[in-house]
């Protein structure tokens, strides 16, 4: 399989603008996020998808590749359709790569492309906690599936429900999974759920993968045990830069 891929990155953010150019020890975030997901092997070609000329031309200067995208794109599935369209070659899958984690793992990326073997339409990964916190956060995506990892639904509330059952031991009377949030798409799937409009599911959530759900997509999942670490605001980085460089 030939695979593409693409770390969408905009320079706006609400609680942290500037984001992707900050600097975590000597390197900004989104020179981090590339040259970890330059060491997935599974990769064919990788872009940054961006849309400041800021981060374009540091891209560049870094030796690291990357395309200019519209503004006005809702999602970075929207910006990964873009991205593919202005990369030569052709792909048979695209792999969504989150532009705010700079210690991202290669094997995770790994993990995902070993799921799309052609008859896979989209993919993304799951981990099992046992966290208390996480396992009532609203913030994570939550996700129940079937026997043979195929997605049935993702919420913000947590999944299962475990009724008349206290809360606080709901982590060790079922087990519970949150999406970690990386994504595969067969190419000729992309350019169909690009076309869908936002979907009742998906409003209420305030999640996109609803959308294809809700309109009859299956979404193949992968178990991991490693967890993911992004970067929402700027005390976030003194902490990662003492987990993975300290």
């Amino acid at each position: 399989m030939k695979i593409l891929g693409v770390i969408p990155s905009r320079f706006a953010s609400t609680r942290f603008p500037g984001k992707p150019l900050t600097d975590i020890a000597g390197k900004s975030m989104i020179q981090r996020v590339y040259e970890q997901c330059s060491k997935a092997e599974s990769l064919t070609d990788l872009v940054v998808a961006t849309d400041d000329s800021r981060i374009f031309e540091h891209v560049s200067e870094f030796g690291g590749k990357a395309v200019m995208t519209s503004t006005d794109h809702p999602s970075g599935t929207d910006r990964c359709m873009e991205a593919l369209d202005r990369v030569e070659g052709s792909f048979d899958y695209v792999i969504n790569i989150q532009g705010d984690e700079p210690f991202i793992q290669p094997d995770q990326i790994n993990k995902i492309a070993d799921l799309l073997n052609g008859d896979t339409q989209l993919a993304t990964l799951v981990m099992q906690s046992d966290s208390l916190e996480h396992i009532l956060s609203h913030d994570e995506a939550h996700v129940v599936f079937t026997k043979d990892m195929n997605a049935l639904y993702f919420s913000r509330e947590p999944i299962p429900h475990l009724r008349n059952q206290d809360p606080k031991n709901w982590a060790i009377q079922e087990q519970h999974y949150l999406q970690i949030g990386i994504y595969g798409y067969r190419v000729d799937i992309l350019k169909e759920v690009t076309q869908l409009s936002k979907s009742r599911l998906e409003s209420a959530e305030s999640l996109e993968q609803l959308r294809w759900l809700e309109n009859g997509y299956q979404i193949k999942l992968g178990l991991t045990d490693q967890p993911s670490f992004g970067v929402d605001k700027p005390e976030d980085v003194d902490y990662l830069v003492k987990r993975f460089l300290s």
